[in-house]
């Protein structure tokens, strides 16, 4: 009995959508599809495709369609075809562009790490093409005119309209659509944030998290922000160190990159902190969907709505290249962001608001997130187990929510680690590095791990590598 395809692709792991769409026909747009899953990863090197027949009855298109197909994607160097061996996906990274059996001549091209464990990116395999596709289509076929004109800089109002609902019912969020301006990521909300463009609405000194991404730490001051370190522990930021800063900068649902919540009674207290300096908090909610052993932490802002400004995008739930983010403002702040913004919007795609508007409210966001959750979950359970078997002596934290963790190592071997990882095709972060140049906490070595950048088909390999790297007990 042959394969099925769906067989096929729950053995590679990997979420593979053939749209047979487009121009010249079926097996043109077949050879786009295949060609398409080969590009982008879908369908790795050595990967052998399913038979004629069985990809025919499938798709419900005829069997020398998918022969030719193929014969096609053989002559052009994706795949092989062997006597016994059924057709693979070719070894070389780019197809054949000179003569059939020929490789053409190629510029040199830097060689990226065998195994990708760096945070801060989710599964790129398993961005829902099919679902934002339907949704795009759906946006644009609804769209009135005006929407290819210029773009309002609060964003448009289905989105805002859809990401106030959303945020309130999963984060705990209170507000309304026209307390949410819709921006670029974290970074350009930032920036908009401190003058980095137009005019500065909040001005330093800022208190930061002695753990953070050094990114923020140099945007912020080029905008010539001066940040504070406050230190953490095991239950966050030690807010109670918080003087005489104008606002701070807090990852409370889940701490970057240590782990863990702002505990209850110092969330509280920064709040109390920023009504009585007359202060602002401003909360990354970088990854808030992503809790595995208990329900998701909610949103500070929902202690004090005009104390927080809560700053999330899509990058981590969907993906980076979704280039969508949102501010949740109090009301006093929503004319002068509107101000640093400008007349027109000039960072958003209008078209990917309106598609992201119809993803949240058709239902896809909420299977997306779901879906990736429990795939994220089983990474994280993976990760723990083979450190337990291979590495007991090192010490796994930050694991009960998001996409990374931490493994403690043993002092001063950090750096000799991350170079042996290195030298074994591993990327990764030493904690080091996220460490604020000027905080007085005692460091720790470790490094950070993100168990969501590689493709299933390529974890376990990046697993075994990893726990080859370490330093033993």
């Amino acid at each position: 009995m042959t394969d099925s395809w769906v067989n096929y692709a729950e053995r590679l792991g990997a979420d593979l959508h053939l749209e047979l769409s487009g121009p010249g026909g079926r097996r043109a747009a077949l050879i786009r599809a295949l060609r398409e899953a080969v590009r982008g990863g879908r369908l790795a090197p050595g990967t052998r495709l399913p038979p004629y027949r069985s990809l025919a009855a499938d798709l419900g298109v005829a069997r020398n369609t998918v022969a030719d197909a193929y014969a096609e994607l053989v002559a052009e160097g994706w795949l092989t075809a062997r006597q016994g061996s059924g057709t693979l996906v070719a070894e070389r990274a780019e197809p054949l562009r000179g003569a059939i059996g020929t490789p053409a001549k190629q510029p040199p091209r830097a060689r990226g790490p065998r195994h990708d464990l760096r945070q801060g990116t989710p599964d790129a395999s398993a961005f829902p093409r099919a679902a934002w596709l339907a949704s795009y289509r759906r946006a644009l076929q609804q769209a009135p005119n005006e929407v290819f004109g210029p773009g309002d800089p609060a964003g448009r109002v289905e989105l805002r309209e859809a990401l106030a609902e959303y945020l309130a019912r999963a984060r705990g969020v209170r507000t309304e659509p026209d307390r949410i301006v819709v921006c670029s990521g974290f970074a350009h909300g930032l920036r908009l944030l401190f003058g980095g463009i137009g005019a500065a609405v909040l001005r330093g000194p800022l208190a930061v998290e002695a753990y953070g991404l050094s990114f923020h730490r140099e945007l912020l001051a080029a905008a010539g922000v001066r940040t504070v370190p406050l230190p953490i522990d095991e239950h966050g930021a030690r807010v109670s160190e918080l003087g005489r800063e104008r606002a701070v900068l807090l990852t409370p649902a889940h701490q970057f990159p240590t782990g863990g919540p702002l505990h209850a009674e110092r969330r509280a207290a920064v709040i109390d902190w920023a009504r009585a300096r007359g202060g602002v908090v401003l909360e990354d909610d970088y990854d808030g969907e992503f809790r595995y052993d208990r329900k998701p932490v909610g949103a500070l802002q929902s202690l004090d709505p005009e104390r927080v400004i809560l700053i999330g995008s899509v990058s981590k739930s969907l993906s980076p290249a979704v280039r969508l983010g949102w501010m949740v403002l109090p009301e006093r702040y929503v004319g002068d962001v509107l101000a640093a913004k400008g007349e027109r919007e000039a960072w958003a795609s209008v078209p990917d608001q309106l598609s992201l508007a119809d993803f949240i409210s058709s239902g896809a966001y909420d299977r997306h997130v779901r879906r990736m959750r429990q795939r994220y979950r089983s990474r994280r359970d993976r990760l723990v187990a083979a450190l337990a078997t291979h590495a007991p002596h090192v010490e796994v934290t930050g694991v009960a929510a998001g996409l990374h963790a931490v493994l403690r190592l043993p002092p001063g071997t950090e750096p000799s680690t991350v170079k042996a990882a290195a030298w074994q095709g591993i990327a990764l972060d030493g904690l080091a590095g996220f460490r604020h140049p000027e905080t007085d906490m005692t460091a720790h070595d470790g490094l950070v791990v993100g168990y969501a950048t590689p493709s299933e088909h390529a974890y376990g390999a990046a697993l075994e590598a990893l726990c080859g790297a370490l330093p033993p007990e």
